[in-house]
């Protein structure tokens, strides 16, 4: 037994009498392994003699990244891009939402929103298509904005048949009980409440600058149902609506991940002469009209000092968000604009401390570096076919409200002056990684797909976009920025706004050079 174990040491420590051999003999052999026992002399990296050489599919061109449209003879559009593997996301998106209710009760595309997906004519119940849906792995959603609602579906790609069906009966023939609009009113009632009291008041403060740049037209209208309107809306209100706009020339089926010869063949299936539920008269009361930017200031007092519970209670602060007007996503500035939006960045402060964070954006840099007591400082872009809004949202001490306005101001200012090259290829970079990096998800091409041919009947590839994002120079960002200070600004305020500066001090300061407020003088303290 120890002359084993010795041996096995010698073995594995590769000397002794072992190692001697091998220098006494010289080179070892080589090894039969299983890989290439027939083929000892030809390395890995080379093809073995007498096999056929493989051929592997390939794409010619820019064909794998092509979106292909068809148009139906009801005008329906069919877009679908080519994405290899065995789920599919698949969906129709319509031309429909907030801004175009001027003419009914606001909140409609709210409703049906929640009440996506319920019972259709060859569905009893929202059960009834989520087992449906099982059948293929699949999942649905809806989702509505100022001026798109979409529903989607992601399933097995072999489900496709069932899936666009589906979505043709929940789209053109839901049932809308009353049961369903009353639980309905119920979920709008209760988003309507959490959008209140969540300590984050991003989505408020979006609506509340929307409304002060666009007064009382499109865009601005209000995107959640007002609580006096929850009652009115009821099946006859949602039918007129939906007669007008759920209409085949506004709709878009889009698919990635499905072959665009199938899609079309389910299009016409279920998609081409189908009498909706509310009949197929004509669409009588199309609201056309294009945004209007009127500039202007939202307030709402609120006290915020128990917005948040708990052991150690998140500070009371004053949120105020101003935004300008920029452009629609459909001019050649849209571009220059969203690399502006990615050079202000920004964030929240917890994330601004110390040097070597690796926060180089210009809200960082020049705010919450600077200035501690600053809750927040994040710049955003909205952009829609018609027009855009870029703003700054800026959160702090009640007692400093004006200080931050001012701040705040400044970087508009300071938005015209010099673009340093490093500063803008960084953003241009950024912005290119965040599109491509988004784009690796199928959900999300899907929405682009059905975004872009909604609006303009045709996609832009990446590598395109990528490119007119290069050609974004320093003077180009100089130019929209100077041409956006010239327009009147929109003001959204949150919270105790006892020292907000007046509406007319904000216009003033936006016009200065140096992007200060008008100073103030107080008889009495």
């Amino acid at each position: 037994m120890a002359a084993m174990v010795l041996a096995a040491t010698r073995l594995l420590r590769g000397s002794g009498s072992w190692g001697r051999s091998r220098l006494r003999f010289g080179a070892p052999a080589y090894r039969q392994f299983s890989s290439g026992g027939a083929y000892p002399s030809v390395p890995l990296s080379s093809p073995l003699p007498g096999v056929p050489k493989p051929v592997f599919a390939t794409a010619d061109g820019q064909e794998k990244f092509e979106t292909k449209v068809t148009t139906l003879e009801n005008g329906l559009r069919v877009a679908s891009q080519n994405k290899f593997g065995q789920f599919c996301t698949v969906g129709i998106l319509i031309n429909s939402g907030s801004r175009y209710e001027a003419k009914y009760l606001s909140g409609i595309a709210h409703f049906l929103e929640k009440l996506a997906f319920s019972s259709t004519d060859r569905f009893g119940s929202k059960d009834e298509i989520l087992l449906t849906l099982e059948k293929h792995g699949g999942i649905c959603d809806c989702q509505t904005s100022r001026d798109t609602t979409m529903y989607a579906v992601s399933a097995d790609s072999k489900g496709l048949d069932t899936v666009v069906g589906l979505l043709a009966d929940v789209v053109l023939h839901p049932r809308l009980t009353d049961e369903e609009i009353e639980l309905a009113r119920m979920a709008v009632r209760f988003e309507l409440e959490d959008l209140s009291m969540r300590p984050d008041p991003e989505p408020l403060l979006t609506e509340m600058i929307h409304e002060a740049a666009y007064r009382e037209n499109t865009v601005g209208l209000h995107r959640f149902c007002p609580t006096e309107n929850i009652a009115k809306i009821d099946r006859s209100v949602l039918h007129s609506y939906l007669r007008n706009y759920y209409t085949p020339d506004r709709m878009v089926l889009a698919g990635v991940g499905v072959e665009h010869e199938r899609l079309v063949e389910c299009a016409r299936k279920y998609l081409l002469g189908t009498r909706p539920a509310w009949g197929s008269g004509a669409a009588v009361h199309v609201d056309g009209s294009v945004a209007q930017y009127t500039g202007g200031v939202v307030k709402l007092e609120r006290d915020m000092s128990s917005v948040s519970l708990g052991p150690t209670p998140f500070p009371e602060l004053t949120h105020i968000m101003i935004g300008l007007e920029s452009c629609s996503f459909l001019e050649g500035d849209f571009l220059p604009f969203a690399v502006l939006n990615m050079m202000m960045g920004g964030g929240g402060s917890f994330s601004a401390g110390g040097p070597g964070k690796g926060m180089f954006t210009r809200l960082y840099l020049n705010v919450l570096n600077r200035h501690h007591w600053m809750y927040n400082a994040t710049s955003y872009h909205h952009s829609y076919e018609d027009t855009g809004l870029l703003c700054i949202h800026a959160s702090a001490d009640p007692r400093q409200v004006r200080e931050m306005v001012e701040i705040i101001t400044r970087e508009f200012v300071l938005m015209a002056g010099t673009v340093d090259v490093v500063e803008l290829e960084r953003a241009k970079t950024q912005l290119t990684s965040m599109l491509m990096m988004n784009l690796e998800a199928r959900p999300v091409i899907f929405e682009d797909v059905g975004r872009q041919v909604l609006a303009t009947r045709s996609r832009k590839l990446p590598h395109e976009l990528c490119a007119l994002i290069r050609d974004v120079k320093p003077e180009d960002v100089k130019r929209v920025a100077s041409a956006m200070l010239r327009r009147k600004p929109a003001v959204a305020a949150l919270g105790d706004l006892s020292d907000l500066p007046a509406y007319e001090h904000v216009q003033a300061a936006l016009a200065n050079k140096d992007g200060r407020l008008p100073r103030t003088y107080r008889l009495f303290r």
